[in-house]
């Protein structure tokens, strides 16, 4: 059985009780942090260790899905915790940049003791005991990736933030789960509107749409209903704290 584990949802910042995007994903004996918006690591913590992690995966570089692997270098660094091989982290090139620039560094090796940086490409697949994570490059204005996640002949399409675009459709063909994100209200060129996520989810052939990074502009209800009635097919809100298994 595979599992995700919804940790955060908010965009584009955190509000009470809703961290920015992250997800567990359990699958194949592995167990990966898909995204680490700010207030997700504490939610993760709620259900697993960072100990227990297989990898971190990253869909795009912008802070509501990146915040918390600055909480979690540091927990690893300095929390005490029990010693760990360095935690791949999945990302967008530029990742080491930015985490040089935040501490002051020259370049990123100084977390190379616990974070073991790979960067993603168009394509890229890792393989993590049975569970096989496939990348594809989407459209969202920088470099930005949607994830195919298979174990079992069970899979979970994940849309990142992006407008639609022919990679996300060949992610989600015939998934599971697909969580896609439903930003906003008129279509624009780096994100989802909800009933535009309903129709990726009809076209595609997917079993279970579940509707998520609801922006500012839209109620998270109203999100899903559209993207329910565009779909017709079961849809769920993406709620904090919800495990969904396919």
């Amino acid at each position: 059985m595979s599992a995700l584990t919804v940790l955060g949802v908010a965009a584009p910042y955190p509000l009470p009780d809703v961290p920015c995007s992250g997800y567990l994903l359990r699958s194949g004996g592995a167990e990966v942090w898909v995204d680490a918006g700010p207030g997700s690591l504490a939610e993760l913590l709620r259900h697993t260790t960072l100990s227990a992690l297989d990898a971190v995966w990253l869909s795009h570089l912008h802070l509501d899905h990146i915040g918390d692997l600055l909480n979690a270098y540091y927990a690893l660094s300095y929390g005490e915790l029990p010693a760990r091989s360095p935690l791949p982290v999945y990302a967008p090139a530029a990742l080491g940049e930015r985490l040089a620039g935040f501490f002051a560094q020259n370049d990123a090796g100084f977390v190379a003791d616990v974070l073991e940086l790979w960067p993603l490409s168009d394509g890229h697949v890792v393989e993590l005991g049975e569970l096989r994570l496939t990348s594809r490059a989407v459209e969202h204005g920088c470099d930005a990736y949607a994830l195919r996640a298979e174990s079992g002949g069970r899979v979970l399409a994940y849309s990142g933030d992006c407008a639609p675009c022919g990679a996300l459709d060949e992610v989600a063909a015939g998934a599971d789960l697909l969580l896609c994100e439903a930003n906003d209200p008129e279509p624009t060129p780096v994100h989802h509107t909800p009933r535009q996520a309903g129709e990726l989810a009809r076209r595609t052939g997917v079993k279970h749409l579940v509707v998520t990074h609801v922006g500012p502009l839209l109620s998270a209800d109203q999100a899903t209903a559209e993207a329910e009635a565009a779909f017709q097919g079961p849809t769920t809100r993406a709620v904090v704290g919800a495990t969904l298994s396919f």
